[in-house]
């Protein structure tokens, strides 16, 4: 990260001068193949040398708990649930990210804020008011946006783990089954990546190509990061 930029302000009463490692996002609906990408990942650039931390939504260990238990239960409200999600996004990128790439790390972090406020929106929060809460983000090198079509996504769900609460949109209730809730939801949610990969330059991949194809496309994007410095 040859010039430390945020969205806004970062976090005021931190300076941070130079960060050399290297912040690479992958973003997408569930069932896009991020986890498998970047596990991948994370074995290649080993393998040639490069330290390497992974991180993703609901990994801090001080909200984790909370998060787990709201999700179990239901029980707040939606503006609540968005501040509790900022606050997880909040404390690793202070306490996991920033201290891995100033070490020198690749971090590869499996969604950002950008899924964050995709899921905010569709809920009903404002677009500009979801900016600014996380106008503290720093600006990733790379953000990739695996991207694959509801056919697919249902078809590696069905032979998968299976539909789930969350990931179907259920507490909106958009229809009245399971099935038919989930696609709206994920089409929603993918209309609101597509607005989002504009805003903020994510380079889009394919994914309803095989696992390899989209790591391969991963992989060259990635070497001209690391030749270009």
């Amino acid at each position: 990260m040859s010039e430390v930029q945020f969205y806004g302000v970062g976090f005021p009463y931190k300076t941070i001068k130079e960060l050399p490692g290297k912040l690479i996002v992958l973003e997408g609906t569930d069932g896009v193949g991020r986890s498998t990408q970047i596990q991948l990942l994370r074995n290649w650039l080993e393998t040639n040398g490069y330290a390497v931390s992974d991180t993703g939504l609901r990994r801090s260990p001080m909200t984790y708990p909370g998060l787990s238990a709201a999700r179990s239960g239901h029980t707040m409200g939606r503006l609540t649930m968005n501040l509790f999600y900022a606050t997880d996004f909040a404390d690793r990128l202070e306490n996991q990210i920033i201290p891995a790439l100033k070490a020198g790390f690749f971090v590869l972090s499996d969604r950002y804020f950008y899924s964050i406020m995709a899921r905010d929106i569709v809920r009903g929060a404002d677009p500009d008011w979801a900016n600014k809460i996380y106008s503290f983000a720093l600006k990733p090198d790379l953000v990739f946006y695996l991207k694959a079509d509801i056919p697919t996504l249902v078809s590696r769900l069905v032979h998968g783990d299976g539909f789930n609460y969350w990931e179907s949109g259920m507490d909106l209730r958009c229809k009245d089954n399971l099935y038919d809730n989930y696609c709206d939801y994920q089409s929603k949610l993918i209309s609101q990546f597509d607005r989002l990969s504009k805003e903020y330059g994510f380079i889009e991949v394919d994914a309803n190509n095989s696992v390899n194809h989209v790591f391969d496309e991963l992989r060259r994007k990635i070497r001209d990061l690391i030749i270009m410095g």
